[in-house]
């Protein structure tokens, strides 16, 4: 099969979840109700359909900054939250929570936290260009945020906040409604398109650094790059739906032995597969028995916690060369 087979047949897999994503739920909703005077067509244009469609840029951009981590760091293991910007946007996010500011302002402060971590990880990482200095700056990042998380949920005097925070932290698409959407489209969709610009320099990158750099592939632009299109990916949707992992670690993987292991060529294929890959867990996630849903969070973690451990049991964690 071509790649441009295999790339339609991924859209239209893409296609059928997003409509499946609007039909499912504790109530169906058939398509024949979609339109008209309905009473059923509110729940697809109020509550369904922005949360489908921040579902679908949401799942695409955590598979495209994926496939670029994994293709910039030559590490199969590589995630988004390695660069650190989830967590000090979660940071922003909780101290917004805990200090009673609105859904803007928990959405502000989130952006605010992923905007410092690109700024930090560019003044850490910007002397020595190269992978190794940009993992160990995003750990320092992501351990500095995660402490003080931890420290601002201690002295929460709050309980209801402190409720609101630990609901928030699991990651949901519940709820999400047009402002939702409007508020994160325009950062994710800007940080997609800087992300897809680091493809011909990822495909240099495979053969080295100093290969690379013969090429003329100059460093510190592939990395700035990478800082603000994952800061800016990242830190829209952790601002819009809370900490939701795994997107970037399993795609990429899933689809090596379809596409091919060469970075570039693993991009669109990404996005299209993450997009379909959270509609498709966010719609079995409202499917589940009770009157609540599991959290999209966790039901990614249950997924993504196994594959990582099978992928450090085949020596996964081992760079390429």
């Amino acid at each position: 099969m071509s790649r441009a087979a295999k790339l339609t047949a991924v859209t239209a897999l893409v296609a059928l979840l997003l409509v499946l994503s609007l039909g499912a739920g504790k109530v169906w909703v058939p398509p024949t109700a979609w339109f008209g005077s309905d009473p059923l067509a509110r729940i697809i244009v109020e509550l369904r359909m922005p949360r489908a469609l921040l579902g679908l840029l949401l799942g695409a951009t955590l598979g495209l900054s994926g496939a670029v981590l994994q293709g910039f760091l030559r590490n199969p293991l590589a995630d988004p939250a390695v660069v650190g910007v989830s967590s000090t946007a979660a940071l922003g996010a909780v101290a917004a929570i805990l200090f009673g500011s609105g859904q803007a302002g928990v959405f502000g402060a989130a952006m605010a936290g992923a905007g410092a971590a690109m700024a930090l990880l560019a003044v850490l990482s910007w002397r020595a260009a190269g992978p190794v200095v940009f993992v160990l700056a995003g750990t320092v990042l992501a351990s500095l945020a995660g402490a003080l998380t931890a420290f601002l949920i201690a002295i929460a005097p709050n309980p209801w906040a402190l409720a609101e925070v630990i609901d928030w932290m699991l990651g949901a698409l519940t709820d999400r409604s047009w402002p939702d959407l409007a508020r994160a489209a325009p950062a994710m969709i800007v940080g997609g398109a800087l992300l897809f610009m680091t493809g011909r320099s990822l495909d240099a990158l495979a053969l080295g650094e100093d290969a690379a750099r013969s090429l003329g592939v100059r460093m510190e632009r592939v990395q700035l790059l990478v800082i603000a299109g994952t800061g800016l990916v990242v830190g829209a949707g952790v601002a819009a739906t809370g900490v939701i992992g795994f997107v970037g670690l399993v795609v990429p993987h899933l689809l090596r032995p379809v596409f091919g292991a060469r970075p570039a060529a693993l991009l669109l294929p990404s996005a299209l597969a993450g997009a379909a890959l959270v509609l498709a867990a966010d719609s079995l996630v409202r499917l589940t028995p009770g009157a609540g849903e599991v959290r999209l969070g966790v039901a990614m973690a249950l997924l993504g916690a196994p594959f990582f451990l099978a992928l450090l049991l085949r020596g996964g964690g081992q760079s390429w060369r």
